[in-house]
């Protein structure tokens, strides 16, 4: 039995595949906060490069990948699809459990699938500087790699927690050049009035965004990038799930199940959405998304209009919504806090095509320590949540030999003090509390 199921250069996707076309009941579009319209791309070129807003908005179902993108691709890519068989051993089960490992990317994870091309659209257009925000880190390094590789200025705004609980993401940033700050800053209006009012946030995704966009607004050589939630995004990434779908083609198999962890939709959507037009066709197979209890933006949230960020500077999004002002607290999974779910994977779920899932973080480090120890990679806090959910659909029924496929968003290797704080006892699982989330959702916006 094969473990690892490779593909060659020649044979890595040509193309990405957008999903909007093939989403039942579509997407409702994204609306201008002052006039509650559809809003074009007119205003959202002040933060966005053409080519990537023409990519938000498209209706075709397959995009070209710029040769300039596939050759620094090829640097990881194809990534492997590996048989978990030491797992399915320890978990006694008569499963066949697959990972798409995207930890091989040279910033640990999935984001350099959609930082590269980021980079490039904006250096097509003469940009000279991006700003982005990150939330556990994984974004900001994979910005600053593909901004060093198309010689463009790179400042990231890191979320507290994440700054403070994660030094070697900052480290990493450094090396590929770009300039890190903790979020909220003093650098920025909304930083500091945030500072003034809550000194000792830990800030959050909602924020950094703010910030981030606040710093685009006010320099005519700058534009912004964003590493999850939006269509271009998720577009990015179904370059994962285009390799898998090869892969589990030449190791004769499918998917019954295909999972990923939420926090905004890239990693798993990259994965799954490739396969949705299988299951429109008939094709039995479940999707299941994963997020933290924490932050339960699709178990618990609202589908509505909701702003991207704190400062409520974002166009409207429809998705599911925990509130603009939601403060998710200090987990682990840094990747995973934030409010808002990606407006592809809000409408898959409420077609009821993903069906969402949510566990606790000790269950996930328990379960990441696990598949250390038997398939011999750390998983990264966010990732461990798509491995707890493997293992749970594994053993529903021991016997049961079905096909799960779960996305390896990113290794753990620089999150290692989170698994000593684990290891401690420090960590404890966060419910977060029913009258919060609905304080939290009182200030949506109406529409």
């Amino acid at each position: 039995m094969q473990k690892k199921i490779l593909l060659r250069d020649d044979e890595m996707p040509r193309q990405w595949y957008n999903v909007v076309p093939d989403i039942p009941g579509g997407l409702k579009p994204p609306l201008d906060p002052e006039t509650k319209q559809p809003m074009g791309p007119e205003k959202l070129s002040a933060v966005f490069p053409m080519g990537l807003l023409a990519q938000e908005m498209s209706q075709d179902r397959f995009i070209d990948i710029p040769e300039e993108v596939l050759e620094i691709y090829k640097i990881w890519r194809p990534s492997p699809l590996v048989r978990a068989t030491n797992l399915e051993k320890a978990l006694g089960t008569k499963a066949k459990i697959y990972f798409k490992n995207e930890g091989v990317s040279p910033v640990g994870s999935h984001k350099a699938n959609s930082a590269v091309p980021q980079a490039y659209y904006n250096m097509k257009e003469g940009v000279k500087r991006i700003t982005t925000e990150t939330g556990a880190g994984q974004w900001g390094c994979a910005l600053s790699f593909a901004t060093s590789k198309f010689g463009i200025d790179c400042k990231v705004y890191m979320v507290r927690v994440s700054y403070d609980q994660k030094p070697y993401r900052k480290s990493m940033m450094h090396t590929y050049g770009a300039e890190i700050v903790a979020s909220p800053s003093s650098e920025t209006n909304i930083g500091r009035k945030i500072l003034a009012e809550f000194p000792d946030t830990p800030g959050s995704l909602g924020i950094a965004i703010s910030e981030a966009l606040e710093d685009a607004f006010g320099r005519d050589d700058t534009k912004y990038a964003l590493g999850s939630v939006l269509n271009h995004v998720i577009l990015h990434q179904s370059i994962i799930g285009l390799e898998a779908k090869k892969q589990m083609e030449m190791a004769g198999d499918y998917p019954d199940v295909v999972i990923g962890c939420c926090g905004g939709g890239s990693n798993f959507a990259g994965i799954a959405s490739p396969f949705i037009p299988d299951y429109l066709e008939g094709r039995k197979i479940r999707f299941v998304g994963v997020e933290p209890a924490s932050c339960p933006s699709l178990t618990m949230g609202k589908l509505a209009y909701d702003f991207g960020d704190v400062a409520q500077t974002t166009p409207l999004l429809y998705m599911y919504t925990l509130g603009h002002d939601f403060i998710p607290p200090g987990i682990h999974a840094g990747g995973l806090r934030y409010h808002g779910m990606s407006p592809i994977v809000s409408a898959l779920v409420r077609e009821k095509i993903i069906e969402p899932m949510s566990v606790h973080q000790l269950e996930c480090f328990e379960a990441g320590v696990l598949f250390a120890k038997t398939e011999g990679i750390i998983p990264a806090p966010e990732t461990c949540h798509a491995v707890r959910a493997a293992i749970i659909e594994a053993t529903r029924d021991l016997n049961d030999p079905k096909t799960i496929l779960f996305n390896f968003s990113g290794h753990g290797l620089i999150d290692m003090a989170s698994y000593d704080k684990f290891y401690s006892g420090e960590l404890q699982n966060y419910e977060y509390p029913a009258e919060a989330l609905a304080k939290s959702m009182a200030n949506l916006p109406q529409i």
